[in-house]
């Protein structure tokens, strides 16, 4: 394990120190997002300036940009810096119909949180079906296409997508490409800022099918309804291979989890309700999954210093664009203004284990395998927007049955 220094503010900072002592756990030439910054400052600010009016009709927009309606709070909210609590409130008091669709938005990020803390790594296999044997190992994008130039230039440049750009993307990879949607999961995980197994990976298999009831074509009809103008622009406007709808795949049923209905475990995949002290803790512990002024723990301890670990052999696996590094330096460099902070880079059991630490508690599987070896003296609660209960989570809709 190696201490690291602390970062100044300020991108070329930031791009800089992930080139000094990270540039080997990226996959990519040293660069931050063209679009997005890390920071609580950088966090409220976009959430001071989101009006959900408008919301409901232009969330699907693509292009040109000033007809998108979506927040662009996702990577904010991915990290902790803005609760989804604090975001459904924010919206308190605007269009009844906006405030709906917005709402549900939140509520369907939600759920992929109860949905991959619950199944971990079982979500990376259809959870209702199968697609037959892959036609491509790996899938090159056909850039000529004006939309595909569009969507996966700003996946790689600035680590965000609108969700139907997504779904663009996804569908054109799995349904119409026929390569492995597991493939293409990893490779928008890995240039996400929002990126997380749970949206992520639920976003993918609805697309592809195989955690639903059919999967999602993508052809130039939603293109020209949702970014008019754009195919006019495109080297192939007069020959379009994505003019007709896609073939629907053969989706195969398979044997799904038993607890996709029910789970018995619940209580060991949501946290506590309240904080759990055995002692006093002497520095407070920061994950990735909640690095804002709010989180549970740093909020309660506001007098302790902070550490974060750079999970060095979880990097090296995943090798992220560093987009996602940079946004991560950005955000603890300013949270180093108002708080003692350790940096490290290494094993996180290595450099935590043995210390009297206190810990929001993280809905994700990694959480859970290294709280049990470092055994954090405190454990808070996670701010979860509906807790879990041991209700059903196969749909979205059966999922809001069980948590209404």
């Amino acid at each position: 394990m190696t201490r690291l220094p602390i970062p100044s503010q300020g991108r070329d900072s930031a791009e800089a120190f992930v080139s000094d002592h990270l540039s080997a756990l990226v996959s990519d030439v040293v660069r931050g997002s063209q679009r997005f910054r890390g920071g609580q400052s950088q966090a409220e600010a976009i959430l001071d300036r989101f009006d959900v009016e408008g919301y409901a009709a232009g969330r699907n927009e693509v292009y040109p940009q000033p007809r998108r309606a979506s927040s662009a709070l996702s990577p904010y909210i991915r990290h902790g810096l803005l609760s989804l609590q604090r975001v459904w409130d924010r919206v308190e008091g605007g269009p009844s119909a906006d405030v709906a669709k917005f709402r549900n938005e939140l509520l369907w990020q939600e759920y992929a949180r109860h949905w991959y803390a619950r199944l971990g790594a079982r979500t990376s296999s259809g959870t209702r079906h199968r697609l037959p044997p892959p036609v491509a190992d790996h899938l090159e994008w056909d850039r000529r296409l004006a939309c595909l130039e569009l969507s996966v230039g700003e996946l790689e440049d600035d680590g965000w997508l609108v969700n139907q750009s997504r779904m663009w993307l996804a569908s054109h990879w799995a349904v119409r490409s026929g390569a492995r949607w597991q493939d293409g999961e990893d490779y928008f995980f890995r240039h996400l800022l929002d990126g997380s197994r749970a949206a992520n990976r639920l976003g993918w298999q609805w697309t592809s099918g195989v955690g639903a009831a059919k999967s999602y074509g993508f052809s130039r009809w939603q293109v020209e309804e949702r970014a008019p103008g754009l195919c006019a622009s495109c080297d192939l406007v007069h020959a379009c291979p994505i003019e007709d709808w896609p073939n629907e795949p053969e989706l195969l049923p398979t044997e799904q989890p038993v607890d996709l209905r029910s789970d018995r475990l619940e209580t060991l995949r949501r946290g506590p309700e309240e904080p759990t002290l055995v002692e006093a803790p002497e520095l407070v512990w920061l994950t990735a999954e909640s690095l804002g002024r709010d989180d549970p723990a740093l909020a309660a301890h506001p007098d302790l210093s902070v550490v974060f670990v750079f999970d060095q052999p979880l990097l090296a696996r995943l090798q992220l664009s560093s987009k996602r590094l940079v946004f991560l330096v950005e955000t603890l460099a300013e949270l180093a203004e108002s708080r003692e902070l350790e940096l490290h880079v290494g094993q996180p059991v290595e450099v935590l284990g043995g210390r009297k630490t206190a810990v929001t508690f993280a809905p994700v599987p990694g959480f859970g395998t290294r709280a049990e070896q470092i055994r954090p003296v405190a454990v808070h609660p996670w701010p979860w927007l509906r807790r879990p209960n041991p209700g059903s989570v196969l749909s979205f809709s059966s999922w809001l049955k069980a948590h209404d």
